[in-house]
């Protein structure tokens, strides 16, 4: 287990959960003077570093990857249709759409006038 095979996120994932175990007063897994726990101040994540790095980490990684297939891409096959049909079908489709949908008229300028739309004075 070496950084070199681990993403940055892997990385960080993996030296966050061992700092935090650290902390919680785990058992260290590599031996570690006392002299040189002082120069990195006891810092959790520093040990975890230096656990991470003699490759002593009982932590594994599942990566999950893509399904390799092999193959000939096959061509999907077109049917052909006549004029006469796409008219047919074309046809079926708007008698559909006729009957579903709402029949509106144009709008005619003596129907609606702007007048008409305005509150008087008096109703506000």
């Amino acid at each position: 287990m070496q950084a070199k095979d681990f993403s940055k996120y892997e990385v960080a994932r993996v030296l966050g959960a061992r700092a935090l175990q650290i902390a919680m007063n785990a058992p260290l897994l590599i031996k570690i003077s006392q002299e040189d726990l002082e120069k990195i101040k006891f810092d959790a994540l520093k040990i975890a570093e230096v656990e991470f790095n003699s490759e002593v980490l009982p932590i594994s990684i599942k990566k999950p990857l893509p399904e390799k297939k092999q193959g000939k891409l096959k061509r999907t096959k077109e049917l052909k249709i006549s004029d006469a049909k796409k008219k047919e079908i074309e046809s079926e489709e708007e008698k559909e759409i006729s009957e579903e949908g709402e029949i509106m008229e144009l709008a005619k300028p003596e129907d609606e006038s702007e007048e008409e739309n305005r509150p008087n004075s008096e109703e506000i």
